[in-house]
């Protein structure tokens, strides 16, 4: 054991030897996790107020293809790496738009590995950035430009397309399951009313002979999004209960109903990433919550002939519940 034996992994070679660390594990979830990366992106510009359409498609050949109508990726020349921001973006760890409150505000995105490491991990990646009147390319195989970037024609539109395939030899299998994805789209069109998100999979057709495809647009946002979880339950109310608010500047969405079950049904999210784990947000809503009905119902003495206590717990019994916070700097874990 010599200083000979340390080694250093250069640039995306890290991400190829040690995939798991950054996207979960390889199997369906690390494989499915590589198109929530890439969505994230244009979820971000639409959070921005710069996007408004995002389409998802499953190719016959199960690599994946993301189009927004958002600003682009920038193209310019990055004045530190003497080479186009794109490929910046497109290649080097730690590289994105996400570390300083001027162009996002708030994003899923915090350490600007997402993208990079999507390409990392394909065998071939491409981009098509439509921005300035102009059609800007880039290819790699697993995470190495093939070409400087290049203009490869005019157009009016704007937005950025990423098209990758997932390298074999790192997934155990890279067969997409729409399932998962559309459940997901289904997910962040919820999360950011207003938002379109069409998801296509072009491996299957249905009876008509069409592609089988999906498209998701919310108006009402988290009102649909537990009418949506609650579809199978009796609900005890006929209007979902809805309150949005803004405090120290983080806004804060809440949406809740009660139904016949005695199961609680509670979903959280930050920045549209679901907080599996839970966090400050859901703590602090179950506390509010307990207070809040606590305080009530000693006010009116319903209890006080009986020989009860209320916990928390009951509070909750045959709630659905999402909690929605946007947060500018969060802390996950």
């Amino acid at each position: 054991y010599s200083a000979g034996s340390i080694q250093v992994l250069e640039g995306l070679e890290a991400v190829r030897k040690r995939p798991a660390m950054y996207i979960g594990d390889v199997g369906q979830k690390g494989l499915h996790h590589l198109v929530y990366e890439v969505t994230d992106n244009s979820i971000d510009e639409a959070l921005a107020g710069h996007c408004k359409n995002i389409y998802v498609t499953i190719n016959e050949d199960n690599s994946i293809t993301v189009l927004d109508d958002g600003r682009g990726i920038p193209t310019g020349m990055h004045d530190k790496e003497k080479k186009s921001a794109l490929e910046v973006v497109m290649t080097v760890l730690h590289a994105g738009g996400k570390f300083d409150k001027d162009s996002y505000k708030v994003s899923g995105g915090l350490h600007g590995v997402g993208v990079s490491c999507v390409n990392a991990l394909s065998e071939h990646l491409k981009v098509l950035v439509y921005r300035d009147n102009k059609v800007f390319c880039q290819e790699y195989e697993r995470g190495n430009p093939l070409y400087p970037v290049k203009v490869i024609g005019d157009t009016t539109k704007r937005g950025t397309e990423v098209t990758f395939r997932p390298d074999k030899s790192i997934f155990i299998d890279t067969e997409y399951v729409y399932d998962i994805l559309s459940a997901r789209m289904r997910e962040l069109s919820f999360l950011n009313k207003g938002i379109t998100i069409k998801i296509t999979d072009s491996r299957n057709k249905n009876e008509a002979g069409d592609y089988i495809s999906d498209c998701f647009h919310s108006e009402g946002g988290l009102k649909e999004f537990v009418k949506y979880l609650d579809a199978t339950r009796d609900s005890l109310m006929e209007n979902v209960m809805y309150m949005e608010g803004e405090k120290n500047g983080i806004p804060v969405e809440v949406a809740m109903q009660y139904n016949t079950s005695y199961t609680e049904n509670l979903h959280s999210y930050v920045n549209n990433i679901n907080t599996h784990e839970g966090g400050t947000h859901l703590a602090g809503f179950r506390r509010a919550l307990t207070r809040t009905l606590k305080s009530y119902v000693e006010k009116t003495g319903v209890l006080n002939k009986e020989k009860l206590t209320i916990s928390g717990d009951d509070f909750r019994e045959g709630l659905t519940a999402v909690v929605s916070v946007k947060v500018m700097e969060p802390q996950f874990e």
